[in-house]
């Protein structure tokens, strides 16, 4: 299987009245053709810009990405223009990231219009029909506006929206969070039907760990900026290394009284993500944190097969 996707060292600082704000500070990862990689953390931790930054809506700061083989770290604007037709963004809320003055149709024919891919509107109707039978939407929907629709019909019309070009790559930024729970198995299935039918690749933003669970592959899990651990996903949720992400598992909600799970509940202060020092990011808040980890900086390593760690007293943690 090839590589899809491949970031180096990528980083992107931000300029605020205090200092720089590193909301991507030297995160390392690939992503293989037709998988999901599931990226977790709490608010704040940089999610979403890292998203942003692979598909260049943000300009990196420093680091490479490669897309399917190719160096897009300095691509020009036209060129980006059309790479973009193969990598494509799915938002957060469905309802801003559609024109309300739009209909379902024109919405989804817009990039057709843009990258004129259509002969006529007879073809690009036949195509948006297409894509709306792709993702569950019947004809009668052609003319409805998104107001009409509740959450998970609009998610399905922005889904249809981000396939129109035929993409290989699609960064899904928390597409089921603002849906209810039954609304989300709906689009989570949608989406994994598409995946397998189209070999699509996902860069699955998320804080909801049951959900990263259900779809991905593989995860990453980011604090303030930083990629702490990254690994299967069996090997994340059976036996996972670091103290940040077993904190996070803690909180899953558990169904066996006879077994109650032990909650860890994180203290001491979040560490400012503006013009931070030196060390772990998690060293103010960790139980486990030594001198080593405030002294410089924790790069990824590799402590079990496939499965990395930014943190050198993960086997304490354990």
């Amino acid at each position: 299987m090839s590589v899809m996707l491949e970031v180096k060292k990528l980083s992107k600082r931000f300029k605020v009245a205090a200092g720089d704000l590193l909301a991507v500070d030297d995160v390392s990862f690939s992503i293989q053709k037709g998988e999901t990689l599931g990226i977790v953390g709490e608010s704040g931790c940089g999610k979403s810009t890292l998203g942003r930054v692979i598909l260049r809506l943000h300009e990196p700061t420093a680091g490479r990405i490669w897309f399917d083989d190719m160096d897009i770290t300095s691509f020009s604007k036209p060129e980006m223009r059309q790479l973009r037709r193969y990598m494509q963004i799915i938002f957060q809320d469905p309802y801003a990231s559609l024109n309300p003055r739009l209909s379902v149709a024109q919405s989804i024919e817009e990039p057709l219009l843009v990258y004129r891919v259509c002969k006529n509107s007879a073809e690009r109707r036949a195509k948006v029909l297409e894509l709306m039978e792709m993702v569950g939407l019947g004809e009668r929907s052609y003319n409805a506006y998104p107001h009409e629709f509740d959450g998970g019909r609009r998610q399905r019309v922005v889904i249809a929206r981000a396939l129109a070009m035929n993409p290989s790559f699609v960064v899904c930024d928390e597409p089921v969070s603002a849906l209810d729970v039954s609304v989300q198995a709906q689009i989570l299935n949608l989406m994994m039907n598409l995946q397998r039918e189209l070999g699509l690749t996902y860069l699955f933003i998320s804080h909801d760990l049951s959900v990263v669970k259900h779809i991905s592959s593989h995860v990453g899990v980011m604090y303030l900026g930083r990629l702490v651990e990254f690994a299967s996903k069996q090997d994340i949720f059976r036996n996972p290394a670091h103290p940040y992400t077993i904190a996070l598992l803690s909180a899953i909600p558990s169904i066996n009284l006879d077994k109650p799970k032990r909650k860890i509940i994180l203290k001491g202060e979040i560490s400012s993500p503006i013009n931070p020092k030196p060390g772990c990011r998690f060293a103010a808040r960790c139980p486990f944190a030594g001198a080593e980890c405030v002294e410089k900086e924790i790069e990824l390593r590799e402590v079990e097969a496939g499965h990395f760690v930014a943190c050198p007293r993960y086997e304490v943690a354990r």
